[in-house]
C-alpha cells in the first residue's frame, strides 16, 4: 500500500479563464461588479472545486467588498467523486440549517443551477476566516496546529464539533432532503443510494470484491431497530471545518447531505478520525490515540442530546466503506492526472482496505465499545 499523498490535483479548471466569466455572470446581479484575486483552493475536499475571490461592487449604501467562495460542480472530465452534483440542493441546505439551527454556516448569495456561466452549476456564498485540521499530509501526522495544541485545546475543539451534531440533529428534516432511491425507511434508502454510488464508480473499470463484500455484510447485520430521522450531514469530519479559538466558525461541504439514524453522522465523525489513525500506525507516524475516540464521542453526544446511540459497530463500518469508495474514486482521479498508475487490483488503491478487512471479520472493534 502507498501512502498517501501530500497534495492531489483536483480540477483542471484554469483560474485566469474562470475569473472574467465570474466577473460576467456577477453583473447580472451587480452591475459593477468587479472579481478580483480569484484562486482555488488545495485545501481539504475532494470532490466541488472550491474558488476563493474577491467581489466590489456599489449597492444603496455605497460601496462595498465581500470575501466569497463559489463551490463549483466538477467537470466531467476531472473524474468526479459522485455520480450528480446537487449544488441547488446543498444552497438551500445550508440556508436551511442557517435559518433553523444555530449551527454555524456561511451566509448564502446566489445559486446558479445553468452550466452555462462556467461549464457546470455552482453557487456563491461568503468566506469564512478559521484554520482547518489538514488531510493532506493528515492533521494527526505530527505536523499541524491540531497536534501541536494542549490537550485541552483538543478536548474543546472535539466537544464544541460533538455539539455541532447535537443542534444540527434537532432540526426536522425536510422532505426534499431524502434520497429517492427505493427503500421502506430512510436508513434502506441511505444505502441503497451509497450503493448506486458505488456502480457509478465501478462502471469506469474499477470494481472492488472488498466493497462488494462490505455491501453484503450490511445487508446480514442490519439493525434490528432504526433510530428517527434526522437531518445527515453526511461528511461530518473536522476536515470540513473551519475553526476560530477551537471552536468551530464555519460547517462546511453538505455534498453527502441526506436524512437517517442520528448514529450516521455519529460513526463518521468517530471514523474519519479512526481512519486516519490506522494510517498513521500503518506508517509509523505518532497519531493522535486519545482524540475522537468513540466512547468520548458518545458521552458528549448522549450528555446534550439525551439520545441513545445503537449499533455503532454497524454505522462506523458503513462509514468506512463509503470511505473506501472515495479512496477508490480519487485513486482513479490520480490515475487520471498521471500521479499514479493503476494498480492490478482496483482493491489496492483502497487506503483503508486492511482495516475495512477487519471489520467484516468481526477483529477490529474493541468489544465492550458502545
Amino acid at each position: 500500500m502507498e501512502p498517501p499523498p501530500t497534495e492531489m490535483q483536483r480540477s483542471s479548471r484554469a483560474p485566469e479563464v474562470v475569473q472574467p466569466r465570474l466577473q460576467e455572470w456577477l453583473r447580472g446581479y451587480r452591475s459593477d461588479a468587479v472579481i478580483t484575486g480569484l484562486q482555488g483552493t488545495s485545501a481539504n475536499g475532494m470532490s466541488s472545486d472550491t474558488l476563493l475571490f474577491d467581489a466590489a461592487w456599489t449597492d444603496k449604501s455605497g460601496p462595498r467588498i465581500e470575501a466569497l467562495v463559489a463551490r463549483v460542480a466538477p467537470d466531467a472530465a476531472d473524474v468526479p467523486v459522485f455520480p450528480a452534483y446537487d449544488l441547488t440542493r446543498q444552497f438551500e441546505l445550508i440556508r436551511a440549517v442557517g435559518e433553523q439551527t444555530d449551527v454555524p454556516v456561511p451566509a448564502t448569495f446566489w445559486n446558479e443551477p445553468s452550466p452555462e456561466p462556467l461549464g457546470t452549476p455552482f453557487f456563491v456564498m461568503a468566506r469564512v476566516d478559521g484554520r482547518v485540521p489538514p488531510d493532506l499530509m493528515p492533521y494527526n501526522f505530527g505536523d499541524s496546529w491540531l497536534f501541536a495544541a494542549s490537550p485541552e485545546q483538543q478536548r474543546a475543539l472535539q466537544d464544541s464539533t460533538v455539539d455541532v451534531l447535537v443542534r444540527l440533529h434537532e432540526m426536522p428534516p425536510p422532505a426534499w432532503l431524502e434520497f429517492s432511491e427505493a427503500g421502506d425507511t430512510p436508513l434502506r434508502r441511505h444505502i441503497a443510494h451509497t450503493r448506486a454510488w458505488y456502480e457509478f464508480v465501478a462502471a469506469d473499470g474499477a470494481r472492488s470484491p472488498l466493497i462488494e463484500q462490505g455491501f453484503d455484510w450490511l445487508d446480514a447485520q442490519w439493525p434490528a431497530t432504526e433510530g428517527p430521522p434526522v437531518v445527515s450531514w453526511g461528511d461530518s469530519r473536522i476536515g470540513n471545518v473551519l475553526y476560530q479559538d477551537f471552536a468551530p466558525a464555519a460547517v462546511l461541504d453538505w455534498e453527502m447531505a441526506g436524512v437517517g439514524p442520528r448514529e450516521l453522522d455519529v460513526a463518521w465523525l468517530v471514523h474519519a478520525h479512526r481512519g486516519f489513525e490506522d494510517l498513521a500506525t500503518m506508517l509509523g507516524v505518532p497519531g493522535m490515540p486519545g482524540f475522537l475516540r468513540r466512547e468520548d464521542v458518545v458521552a458528549r453526544y448522549t450528555a446534550g442530546s439525551g439520545a441513545e446511540l445503537r449499533d455503532l459497530d454497524f454505522y462506523e463500518t458503513y462509514a468506512a466503506l463509503q470511505w473506501g469508495i472515495v479512496y477508490l474514486r480519487t485513486g482513479a482521479r490520480s490515475v487520471r492526472f498521471g500521479e499514479r498508475e493503476m494498480p492490478d487490483s482496483a482493491d489496492e488503491l483502497l487506503y483503508n482496505a486492511e482495516p475495512l478487512r477487519r471489520m467484516l471479520a468481526g477483529t477490529y472493534f474493541d468489544p465492550g465499545t458502545p
